[in-house]
């Protein structure tokens, strides 16, 4: 399983984190949306499948120590189920 960072890939907004395995990640790879695996269903998960709030892909890359992704990507809708364009909608502390 490896960590995974979605970004839109035209304004650098941090859309969601989420994780690939493998099969999910040879499936972003074929056709070039993400896939993910679903911790919680236990189970292969397409963005926006049921939703359509796909994300087409425009880069994959791995960080230094090859343990987590960042996924760039052109978003079609809200990436967050509860409809916020990202899943970072909520401050939890600021700093001046």
């Amino acid at each position: 399983m490896m960590p995974t960072i979605v970004v839109d890939d035209q304004s650098n907004q941090v859309l969601m984190l989420a994780y690939m395995s493998e099969e999910s990640y040879q499936l972003s790879l074929s056709t070039g949306q993400t896939w993910f695996w679903s911790r919680s269903r236990q189970e292969l998960w397409h963005k926006g499948a049921t939703s359509g709030n796909t994300q087409q892909i425009m880069a994959i890359q791995i960080d230094c120590d090859e343990d987590t992704l960042l996924v760039r990507v052109i978003p079609a809708g809200p990436a967050c189920h509860t409809g916020h364009q990202s899943c970072f909608y909520r401050t939890l502390q600021t700093f001046s």
